[in-house]
């Protein structure tokens, strides 16, 4: 399953499908487990957030073809199955994915983004609708797993969606663990009892203890363990050769990083790029470590680890990824303590 960092710790690699073309994401991917990340996540984007970093792959496809090149736990993190996707098709192309590559997938579900849900032009709703839209989907989606691996047809007639009876013919001898992306205390309680594992981007570490919080409040009202199960971190950060160069990689690259408000109406590349003329330097402070030094970076991945995530995957944010794969390889993974 990879290799691990500390006891209870992985720490993986977040091939970035916004940024690299589909086999250059399956190279680093590659290249990455060879030098000590535990595993991968992948977007599931039809676009990319700014025109500058140029790609967005089908992320089911390079999945697969990352399954074929490494050997540890890879995921969605996260897919949407809400807009673009009846969650029946999410599940088969998720129920497919572990049975070819057994015990190593994962579900990481969110409630979607306009970015990436309103090219099928359906109307855009406030999020509270979007939340129950993803639980309702994870109703169906558990229902699939589990009817299917008893041999058993499911329905389903919801608010958002419906289901005639039918069953997922290609399963997987265990379903696939399902993860929430989650950046709010309602919607973390829920998780807790719903999902198999919660899933969130870097945030002040006050912000993520309180979900950590309602999570283990909702998983204990289900009778789960909240200790047993997977808490999941996605780590933006920049580093370079230089604090100059980490920054400029920063700004160009991913400027909405330092984009200091909700993001999930925006509808356009072209309209984040806009927005991106607004982000300075000063923007990233408290969101995104910037810097070239490995031990700033390490001390500040060891504050989640502190706080009790147990998957970490991190994206270094530039271009540079195998000259940031060796360096990390080498100087932090190795140097976090769990």
């Amino acid at each position: 399953m990879g290799q691990v960092t500390a006891s209870g710790l992985t720490v993986g690699y977040a091939a970035m499908l916004e940024q690299f073309a589909p086999m250059e994401a399956v190279e680093l991917s590659a290249y990455a487990e060879a030098h000590g990340f535990s595993g991968v996540m992948a977007a599931d984007h039809f676009q990319p957030w700014v025109p500058a970093q140029g790609q967005a792959a089908f992320v089911w496809n390079v999945l697969t073809a990352i399954g074929e090149r490494t050997v540890g736990d890879m995921g969605p993190g996260v897919t949407a199955p809400t807009f673009r996707w009846h969650p029946a098709m999410v599940a088969q192309a998720s129920a497919t994915l572990a049975a070819m590559y057994p015990g190593r997938h994962w579900l990481g579900l969110g409630s979607g983004e306009a970015l990436n849900e309103h090219v099928v032009a359906g109307y855009w709703p406030e999020a509270p609708e979007r939340i129950n839209r993803m639980f309702e989907a994870i109703e169906i989606i558990r229902k699939l797993f589990t009817a299917s691996l008893a041999g058993k047809d499911v329905k389903h007639a919801g608010t958002f969606y419906k289901l005639e009876s039918t069953r997922l013919w290609t399963m997987p001898a265990v379903a696939p663990e399902i993860l929430v992306a989650t950046a709010g205390p309602v919607t973390a309680k829920r998780a807790g009892r719903l999902a198999d594992g919660l899933i969130t981007v870097g945030a002040p570490l006050e912000k993520i203890s309180g979900l950590f919080g309602k999570f283990a409040e909702g998983a204990r009202e289900a009778g789960k363990d909240p200790d047993t199960l997977p808490t999941v971190l996605q780590l933006h950060l920049s580093w370079a050769d230089t604090d100059e160069q980490a920054m400029a990689n920063a700004l160009h690259e991913w400027p909405n990083g330092g984009m200091r408000f909700p993001k999930a109406d925006i509808r356009s590349p072209w309209d984040f790029e806009q927005m991106a003329k607004l982000v300075r330097p000063e923007d990233f402070a408290g969101r995104m470590v910037v810097s070239a030094d490995p031990d700033v970076h390490r001390a500040e991945i060891q504050k989640y680890v502190d706080l009790g995530f147990n998957r970490i995957y991190l994206h270094n944010v530039g271009r540079n990824q195998r000259e940031w794969i060796d360096v990390f390889g080498e100087q932090v993974l190795p140097a976090l303590v769990r």
